[in-house]
């Protein structure tokens, strides 16, 4: 009961701080008005010169009912890998602090802090970045007409592989995807460094490096750890204006590349932690439940990502193959991933929804050794109460396949109902 009149005095926030927000350009916004926007637009910044500070906020809050099991492996008679036991009721609830700042026209700045997370419940920095989209204040024509097509992104910030992360949970902003887990193979990371856009009449290419690493750090490491990536695509619509006569279509490829054999987060950058709460794990602590980390350091990565909207109906698609070694001396593994959602979205302001989504993984940690697989599927209907305010409920169930006898995951699945409030705003 006190977690329910939390959550409804959270609501009262949300909808007062919105109607006082400021506006900021080039901004991908926390609530409704954000599902299906992919790069924050570019668009001209007309508004007035002066600095704008814009405070923003994202909750959620899961009812968790699931069931697991695995195969118990006896060893020296003593069964070990036994599942911890799960029961039905409430997750702590998340929180996110949003600020988006117009500094100069056309440069605004960007900070997340996760206030509470399944990892942790102290606050802590998610990341930050300054994009520039205009340089007026260089005085040149010619600088302006170069930045109608540009845009600079620097900071330590979620970095732009793929499309699916676009759509993602990222801890208490539930509000862009239509489901309440992400996918199994979940390719997000902050790293600090820079990307460079081009964008003209729907065409994107973006080129990028960074550290390659979670954190930063001033000591000498054992070889050099940096990351290059980048993204080539088009999109009939990328500003999202939602004209119900025509079909949007949108496809990206992207690639990402750390040929350093120190620590790659690429599918472990997500500290904030999983949606599935302790499904096929023995240890309470395991943050990560329900996900898969091919754990290569020296990898090679790319993913590709086809949508397709058209009066409400939409697909999105993922197929994904990453490669590499864990350690010096070892051999090439790889995994790939193949995930494809349908949405139908409708009513007067497209409130409700009704999707279905399918997510398999296989792979080995050496290329000729067995292979395994997890497969997952998700059946999710929602309701956007308001603008600022989502409700979802969730059917999944996901199963892993061809693990060995001595694994936890021999034989394992999980199955059940969630029950997600998310507000953004």
């Amino acid at each position: 009961m006190k977690r329910i009149f939390t959550l409804l005095w959270l609501c009262t926030i949300a909808l007062t701080a919105y109607a006082q927000q400021p506006q900021i350009s080039n901004f991908r916004p926390y609530s409704q008005n954000g599902v299906n926007i992919f790069e924050p637009p570019k668009e001209d910044d007309d508004l007035p010169d002066k600095v704008r500070v814009r405070i923003g906020g994202n909750f959620a809050l899961q009812y968790q009912s699931l069931d697991h099991e695995n195969k118990p492996f006896e060893q020296d008679g003593v069964v070990v890998n036994e599942l911890l036991e799960l029961g039905d009721n409430f997750n702590n609830a998340t929180a996110n602090l949003n600020l988006d700042v117009a500094l100069l026209p056309g440069v605004r700045m960007n900070l997340v802090t996760y206030l509470s997370s399944r990892h942790h419940n102290e606050a802590w920095v998610k990341g930050g970045y300054l994009q520039v989209d205009a340089m007026e204040f260089l005085n040149s024509s010619l600088i302006d007409d170069i930045m109608d097509v540009i845009t600079i992104k620097v900071g330590h910030m979620e970095i732009n592989y793929g499309d699916a992360h676009f759509r993602r949970t990222d801890n208490a902003n539930a509000m862009y995807n239509p489901f309440v887990g992400n996918l199994i193979m979940d390719g997000f990371t902050t790293e600090i460094g820079g990307e460079v856009y081009y964008r003209q009449s729907g065409f994107l290419a973006m080129v990028a490096v960074t550290s390659g690493s979670l954190r930063g750090s001033a000591l000498k490491q054992s070889e050099e750890n940096i990351t290059f990536y980048g993204k080539l695509g088009f999109d009939t619509d990328p500003a999202n204006d939602d004209d119900d006569d025509e079909i949007r279509l949108r496809i990206t490829g992207s690639i990402y590349n750390n040929s350093s054999l120190n620590r790659n987060t690429l599918y472990g950058g997500d500290r904030s932690g999983a949606r599935y709460y302790h499904v096929l794990a023995n240890d309470a602590s395991d943050f990560t439940t329900g996900r898969f980390n091919p754990g290569f350091n020296e990898v090679t990565s790319y993913m590709i990502n086809p949508f397709i909207e058209f009066v409400g109906l939409e697909f999105f698609g993922t197929y994904e193959h990453t490669s590499g070694k864990k350690a010096d001396g070892d051999k090439d593994g790889s995994y790939d991933q193949l995930a494809g959602e349908l949405i139908y979205r409708f009513g007067g302001t497209e409130q409700f929804y009704v999707g279905g989504r399918y997510n398999t993984v296989w792979g080995n940690d050496v290329n000729d050794a067995p292979e395994t697989r997890i497969n997952r599927v998700q059946a999710d209907i929602g309701w956007f109460i308001s603008k600022n305010i989502l409700m979802k409920v969730e059917y999944v169930k996901q199963e892993y396949k061809d693990f060995p006898e001595e694994s936890l995951y021999s034989e394992g699945e999980f199955d059940g109902l969630m029950i997600e409030a998310a507000i953004g705003f």
